[in-house]
């Protein structure tokens, strides 16, 4: 009975860590055109106040976004076996995902 307990510990990570930097480069082009999506729309019509207010707070959620994707995405490329994202980062990553949405229903409704 030599099942799971008499294997080693060690995990082969074959082609998860591509695939988890590939999703990281494919959510950041994703804000990068919500991001340039902002601009345009607040810069349309003359825009209002809330607006450019709007667009500002999501042009800096984006490059919080995009620091982090690419901080995770050296560190994925970085070893072999890439720890898990570290909560606070992760959070990060979630609140400016969540900012962002609310800058751009916000850009939607004052336009």
């Amino acid at each position: 009975m030599s099942g799971a307990a008499g294997r080693t510990a060690e995990r082969d990570p074959g082609l998860q860590p591509e695939r988890t930097r590939l999703a990281w480069r494919r959510t950041t082009l994703s804000a990068t055109v919500a991001a340039v999506l902002a601009v345009k729309t607040a810069s349309a019509g003359g825009g209002s106040g809330a607006g450019f207010v709007a667009c500002a707070l999501c042009c800096a959620c984006w490059l919080g976004f995009l620091w982090i994707a690419h901080r995770r995405i050296q560190g994925l490329a970085a070893v072999r076996e890439p720890a898990a994202l570290a909560p606070p980062y992760a959070a990060a990553a979630v609140i400016c995902t969540v900012a962002m949405a609310v800058c751009g229903a916000v850009l939607v409704g004052s336009g």
